[in-house]
């Protein structure tokens, strides 16, 4: 088994890093210089054609797209831990929430930062506002997405709120700041924070 990440700390897939640590799978990084332009270099755009991060290889096996990574991950090496199983009535909603994020939020937010004039009926992502009282929606019962239990839905829906209220995309309300503090609490979350802060020091980018 040989998993490699595509990787710089500047990039989604410094996110996709507390992915690899909650699978609990040994990975190796393989850093593609970002300031330098080497994502569009043609070695890197033969694996992956949209010339972005994250990349993960497995064994051959190229996955791309945060979501889709941690998705993968967590069904190939901690189904039942991390993913329900095919046959678990809360499947829906693990699948339902991991989907919203590149779906639904980041559109929405970009559109919104953006001034992109949109009629909601014909947005995929409707409105900023709507997002927002679903997202809400969706750890109001909490603590987590699937209510006690933690899943790779929480990487994914968890790591982009995080994201997006560190750069003041959206405001820190009372039930996302709550949420993600508990996710900051998460030993595979604190590795690899560390391991990213490790490497932009390594790096000199700090």
């Amino acid at each position: 088994m040989a998993l490699t990440l595509h990787y710089h700390p500047y990039s989604r897939a410094a996110g996709t890093l507390w992915a690899l640590e909650e699978a609990g799978v040994p990975y190796e990084l393989q850093v593609v210089d970002l300031l330098k332009g080497a994502q569009k270099h043609p070695d890197y755009l033969a694996i992956n054609p949209m010339g972005k991060m994250p990349t993960l290889v497995d064994d051959g096996v190229v996955v791309t797209e945060a979501a889709a990574i941690a998705l993968y991950l967590a069904d190939r090496y901690a189904p039942g831990r991390l993913a329900p199983a095919l046959d678990d009535p809360r499947r829906g909603s693990y699948l339902r929430w991991s989907f919203f994020t590149p779906g639904v939020i980041e559109p929405a937010v970009m559109a919104k930062a953006s001034g992109w004039e949109v009629k909601e009926v014909s947005a995929g992502w409707g409105s900023y506002a709507a997002m927002i009282a679903a997202a809400e929606s969706a750890i109001a019962k909490g603590p987590f997405l699937l209510g006690e239990e933690f899943s790779m839905a929480d990487v994914v829906f968890g790591g982009m709120l995080r994201f997006l209220i560190g750069f003041q995309q959206i405001e820190p309300r009372p039930l996302f700041t709550a949420y993600t503090e508990r996710l900051d609490r998460r030993p595979a979350f604190q590795r690899a924070e560390a391991r990213n802060q490790a490497m932009r020091k390594e790096l000199g980018l700090q």
